[in-house]
């Protein structure tokens, strides 16, 4: 299928490893110009170097949940002469804030990660697509989205986000800028929790992937970066602010194809 994306640049946050990094080389293979932004240089200049098509792509060394770290990204994005066709928000996390009793500065800060950076990248980069005619975003959210799955906080976050992706996609979509995002559930990932626990709890991945996954395994960072790359595909034009459950049969919810 031919994506329609040949030509275009796109902004990936959170891209460094994991699913950030494999929807920057799916993008590349579809010859998509990546602008990477990630915390780790390291990690950073690793992916950079895997990516497809060569010195084109550029990347960035930023944390974004720090104060004026998008402001940042608006100067680098100006000073390269690029023109965002395409964002891929990756950025998220529970922020290691497990308690259920939080304050609201905690669930503050959790939702200013999940929601927040979502929020101001959209602002930052919807206008100048609106005015052109064409833009696809892309927002990682979570199945916590869904169902209650981790913590309280993070999943109220990821909850608001897709509240968020359904409404404000309304506003934009008569423009041809197509906002949605996507839902992952357990999917193993280099370094991730899976990862982590197959290792040091291997009975406990065993149990979870018998009892609820029903595919019987865990997704893969190249099946959530094609969906992702379909999402933000001119093959898209009619998914308005909806939110993409991408979870194996992990989830048990009746609602979710209705986003």
């Amino acid at each position: 299928m031919d994506l329609g994306l040949v030509g275009k640049t796109a902004l990936v946050s959170g891209g460094g490893r994991g699913l950030g990094a494999a929807i920057a080389k799916t993008l590349a293979r579809e010859q998509v110009r990546i602008l990477l932004i990630s915390r780790g240089s390291a990690s950073l200049e690793e992916t950079l170097n895997e990516l497809p098509g060569g010195e084109q792509h550029a990347g960035l060394a930023l944390d974004l949940s720090q104060p004026n770290a998008l402001n940042r990204v608006v100067e680098w994005v100006s000073g390269l002469g690029a023109q965002i066709d395409v964002v891929i928000n990756n950025v998220g996390g529970t922020l290691d804030v497990n308690d259920p009793l939080a304050s609201w500065g905690q669930f503050q800060a959790v939702l200013d990660l999940n929601l927040g950076v979502a929020v101001e990248l959209n602002r930052l980069f919807m206008p100048g697509m609106r005015e052109r005619g064409w833009g696809r975003i892309c927002h990682v959210s979570s199945i916590s989205a869904l169902e209650n799955q981790g913590p309280p906080s993070y999943c109220s976050a990821k909850a608001a986000l897709n509240a968020y992706i359904r409404s404000v996609g309304r506003y934009v979509a008569s423009d041809n800028v197509i906002l949605t995002g996507i839902m992952p559930g357990a999917v193993l990932t280099d370094g991730g929790y899976w990862d982590v626990a197959s290792s040091e709890r291997p009975e406990h991945v065993k149990r979870y992937l018998s009892e609820r996954m029903a595919i019987k395994r865990f997704g893969t960072e190249h099946e959530i970066a094609e969906a992702a790359s379909f999402l933000v595909s001119d093959q898209a034009s009619f998914l308005v602010g909806s939110v993409l459950l991408a979870d194996g049969g992990q989830g048990r919810v009746f609602q979710a194809g209705l986003s």
